[in-house]
């Protein structure tokens, strides 16, 4: 199951920009503009991890995460504080609030994706794994090996983006528009027909000896991990 990040951002196009990376690292992200709506939402659910601005209309960063803290269901929750405030004095402040890590804009994004991921395997494990289990598939981040019902599978790379974004969404329906933005990239041009060639060779490689297809054909919708596949198994 993907950890759920909650953006607390006003400024649209940062907003954006940390939906786009954080779900292509395979993250399910909401998001909300404005600090009471945001007091609003996490009332309701809270998520695995907070990204939260400093100034905010409605209610301030700081006050939001003074409020998460005082309140027992997310007393834990992770905090990243986002702010143009560099100075040390807000720093030790920001942290003294409440909030797990600081980080200053303008930043670097994969900066911010790694303290993402080290304060989630911090508090939630289980929802960072290096290895990814779907049915009889298994898929090892750090190793970038794949096997099912353990013998390797040899994948191309981009088969193995492939497998992995689907994995990390099993029983999502993408599109080619949806596949191509998350494995190849929004800025590389390919005619979407590429992804059936792909989608046909990354079948070809998990499923021989006519072992079970987990790759999912929706006509006129795109492809999906059918996520029947992982409870069978």
């Amino acid at each position: 199951m993907s950890a759920r990040i909650l953006i607390v951002e006003d400024e649209e196009p940062l907003t954006m920009l940390l939906v786009y990376n954080l779900e292509k690292e395979g993250y399910e992200v909401e998001t909300a503009a404005r600090g009471d709506d945001a007091d609003t939402k996490l009332k309701e659910s809270a998520p695995d991890l907070v990204v939260l601005d400093w100034m905010l209309p409605g209610l301030s960063g700081i006050e939001l995460c003074r409020r998460l803290r005082a309140r027992p269901e997310t007393q834990q929750l992770p905090i990243i504080m986002l702010t143009a405030r560099g100075e040390e004095s807000e720093k030790i402040r920001g942290l003294a609030t409440g909030a797990d890590d600081y980080i200053v804009k303008p930043f670097s994004v994969p900066e911010l994706l790694a303290r993402v991921r080290a304060l989630l395997r911090r508090a939630h494990p289980d929802r960072v794994a290096t290895v990814l289990n779907i049915g009889d598939i298994e898929l090892d981040r750090e190793k970038k090996r794949v096997s099912r019902n353990g013998r390797a599978v040899d994948l191309g790379p981009t088969e193995y983006r492939l497998l992995e974004f689907l994995m990390e969404r099993p029983g999502r329906v993408f599109s080619r528009e949806q596949l191509l933005d998350g494995v190849w990239g929004s800025e590389i041009y390919i005619d979407e027909r590429t992804v059936d060639v792909h989608v046909g060779r990354l079948r070809k490689a998990i499923n021989r000896g006519q072992l079970a297809d987990p790759i999912r054909t929706v006509r006129g919708a795109g492809y999906a991990l059918d996520d029947r596949f992982g409870r069978a198994n």
